[in-house]
C-alpha cells in the first residue's frame, strides 16, 4: 500500500494484480466477458464529485501529429503520414466531383487522409496489445478471438470515456533534474518516496502518470526514443497493487529501455496488460502539468472507438482541483 492507505477487502479482491501469476494471463475478477480490466473501477459517482472540485482551465497532455514526429519504428511499424486527397486548385484541374469548372472554382474544397501505427503520439495500449504465448487478458485466445484483421476481444473500442482522479508522480522534479538519465530505473522505493514528498497517496481507479522529463527532448527522435528511463516490473507491480486504472508516462514505452529481463523485451507491458489488466498511456506531455504543481487533478480522456485495435490515440486533459 501507499503510505497509510488501506484498500477495503472487497475492493482488494477486484485488483487483478493480487491474483497475478508470473508469465501467465490473469482471469478477470470482473467476470468471463470482461475486456477492460481495471477500468472497471471507474465510478460515475466519484467522477461527479471530482468534477465539482475542478478549478481553472484544462491542461492538454497530448502531442500533435506531424510528418517526421518521433514514433515507434524499431519493429518495422510505419511512421505517421498525412496527404491531401482534395485541394481547391486540384479540383478545378481534375473535376473528380463532376460539377464543372465554374462550381469547382467557387467551392474551395480541401480534404486529407492519414496513415499511422495505432501506437503513435499520445495513445493508450489496450489489453490485447501484449499477452503470453497465444493468450491475452482474461484468457481470450488467438484461436478463438483473433480474426484475420483484428482481435475480437480486448480492443481500444471497449474502453469507456475516462473521468477520474489523476496523480502525477514527478520523479524528475523529485530527483532535482530536468530529465532523468538514459535507462534510469524508477524503483518502487523511489515511487513511494516521490508520492510521500508530494503529499499524495494513490487510490483505486486513479490514473497514475510518471514524469521522467523526457518530453523536453520532443520532437527529436534521436534523443526521445532511445534508452528511455522508466519503471521495471517491480515498479509496475507496486503501482498495480494500488488498484490504479491506467498507468502512463511521458515516454514512448513507460518501462525502462532496454528491458532488465533478458527473456522478455517488454516485461512491463506483458505484466500490466496480461497479468494486471491495466491499460498503458504513453507519450503524454506532462511538462505544463508539472510546472503547475498539480500532483492531484481531474483526468479526462477517451480512446477512439477503433474496433479491435491494440491501441488508440487519446487526447487527455488535466484539470487542477480545489
Amino acid at each position: 500500500m501507499c503510505g497509510d492507505a488501506t484498500i477495503h477487502t472487497a475492493l482488494g479482491a477486484k485488483i487483478a494484480a493480487q491474483a497475478a501469476r508470473y508469465h501467465e494471463v490473469t482471469t478477470s475478477p470482473f467476470g468471463p466477458d470482461d475486456e477492460i480490466g481495471m477500468l472497471n473501477l471507474l465510478n460515475d459517482v466519484a467522477s461527479d464529485e471530482l468534477l465539482r472540485r475542478v478549478t481553472g482551465l484544462p491542461m492538454d497532455l497530448s502531442v500533435d501529429y506531424f510528418i517526421g514526429m518521433p514514433s515507434w519504428q524499431a519493429f518495422g511499424d510505419p511512421a505517421f503520414q498525412i496527404w491531401m486527397t482534395h485541394t481547391p486548385a486540384g479540383n478545378v484541374v481534375d473535376d473528380v466531383i463532376g460539377v464543372g469548372d465554374e462550381e469547382n472554382a467557387l467551392v474551395g474544397y480541401s480534404s486529407d487522409s492519414i496513415s499511422m501505427y495505432t501506437h503513435t503520439g499520445t495513445h493508450v495500449d489496450a489489453l490485447n496489445h501484449f499477452g503470453y504465448r497465444q493468450e491475452i487478458w482474461n484468457n481470450f485466445s488467438q484461436d478463438k478471438h483473433l480474426g484475420s484483421r483484428y482481435w475480437k476481444k480486448g480492443g481500444a473500442d471497449k474502453h469507456p470515456p475516462i473521468i477520474t482522479r489523476g496523480v502525477l508522480i514527478d520523479v524528475a522534479a523529485h530527483e532535482g533534474v530536468d530529465v532523468l538519465p538514459a535507462s534510469f530505473v524508477v524503483t518502487p522505493a523511489l515511487l513511494l518516496d516521490t508520492l510521500k514528498k508530494q503529499g499524495v497517496t494513490l487510490q483505486p481507479g486513479d490514473v497514475a502518470l510518471l514524469r521522467t522529463g523526457r518530453m523536453q527532448h520532443w520532437p527529436d527522435s534521436d534523443s526521445y526514443i532511445v534508452d528511455e528511463p522508466g519503471i521495471a516490473r517491480d515498479g509496475a507491480e507496486f503501482l498495480a497493487s494500488q488498484g490504479v486504472s491506467i498507468i502512463g508516462a511521458d515516454t514512448a514505452a513507460l518501462e525502462v529501455r532496454p528491458s532488465l529481463d533478458p527473456h522478455n523485451f517488454h516485461d512491463v507491458h506483458t505484466y500490466l496488460l496480461a497479468e494486471a489488466g491495466i491499460p498503458i498511456l504513453e507519450i503524454a506531455d506532462l511538462e505544463e502539468l508539472s510546472a503547475s504543481g498539480a500532483h492531484e487533478f481531474a483526468f479526462i480522456g477517451a480512446a477512439l472507438k477503433i474496433r479491435g485495435a491494440t491501441g488508440s490515440p487519446i487526447r487527455p486533459l488535466a484539470m487542477a482541483l480545489a
